[in-house]
């Protein structure tokens, strides 16, 4: 069957992420008359008012920007766009039924997990938290439940030992960009499937709190470097000692027997500073004290690390 290649797409999505998939469909030529994201909000110390990445990118390349403060509220300018397909990825804000249901060819999500596992804001994160040896993207239908719609298309990377939440967030940009230049084309010519997810399988990734950023010392040091991979590069998990917080902006695992307490530091070893765990070592090789700026092992080392040496994290 034919594709409508002037169907009008309306994209919604707010983070980097969401520009792999906007680029993609630009670079497939499709009509895309507006794109939705989240309002510009204030960002770090001067509190810069910045607008999110998509709507740069769609700046960039003149196209119609929609930035509803409650999208529930306020969503006519969509419908005044008269969509044909929406596609979504990662936008924020749960979307009315009205708009799911307007588009002849529906309304479609890139989720950064294989569904039904890890629905919700933060599917990268919990992924590699839990050690999970791959995670992927899945394209799926929009349903008024979070995540639950039925599945047209998933594919799979893999979640190495030294990945952290930056580098699985890069191969999950092209992956799902691929598989998003794939699926859309199914949708446009009437030829695309979709299968019900098994609910008993269902879990769920709810957005990072500040809790989720300290790090748990009852932890075994798989699992603690688990939880600080899956903060790299940002918001970055943190310890507290004497008072301050510590976070740790790259890490290795060292596994070994040893007699040291739980959060103790213990020097340098391999060319980390190495953090005592059950089960091993959390060699950091950047950290950062709390009111400084990061620094490598070795400068921490010759300084707060050589005062600290055998205290233990908080």
């Amino acid at each position: 069957m034919e594709i409508n290649m002037e169907a009008n797409i309306v994209f919604m999505g707010t983070p980097d992420i969401a520009c792999a998939m906007l680029e993609q469909l630009l670079a497939d030529d499709y009509h895309v008359v507006g794109v939705v994201t989240q309002p510009d909000k204030k960002v770090g110390r001067k509190q810069a008012i910045t607008s999110s990445a998509v709507k740069q990118m769609a700046e960039a390349h003149h196209l119609n920007v929609f930035q509803p403060i409650s999208i529930k509220e306020d969503y006519q300018t969509i419908l005044d766009w008269q969509p044909d397909l929406i596609v979504t990825c990662a936008y924020g804000q749960f979307i009315p039924q009205a708009v799911l249901e307007y588009p002849q060819y529906g309304s479609i999500n890139v989720h950064a997990s294989l569904l039904p596992r890890y629905r919700g804001g933060a599917p990268i994160q919990w992924a590699i938290r839990k050690g999970e040896s791959k995670t992927g993207i899945s394209i799926m239908r929009m349903v008024a439940r979070m995540d639950a719609g039925a599945i047209m298309a998933q594919d799979e990377v893999e979640i190495d030992e030294m990945d952290t939440y930056g580098s699985v967030y890069e191969k999950l940009k092209v992956c799902g960009a691929s598989l998003l230049h794939d699926s859309v084309v199914k949708l446009l010519d009437h030829s695309a499937q979709f299968y019900e997810q098994d609910e008993a399988a269902a879990s769920f990734a709810y957005n990072i709190t500040k809790e989720d950023e300290r790090i748990s010392l009852d932890q075994n040091v798989h699992r603690v470097y688990d939880q600080m991979r899956s903060l790299i590069p940002h918001p970055c998990a943190y310890a507290l000692i004497q008072g301050k917080k510590l976070k740790f902006h790259k890490v290795r695992k060292l596994v070994c027997s040893h007699d040291h307490k739980a959060g103790e530091l213990c020097g340098m070893k391999e060319g980390g500073y190495a953090f005592a765990f059950a089960g091993g070592y959390v060699l950091a090789d950047e950290l950062q004290v709390e009111g400084k700026a990061k620094v490598d092992a070795k400068s921490f080392a010759n300084a707060q690390g050589k005062s600290w040496m055998g205290q233990c994290l908080e």
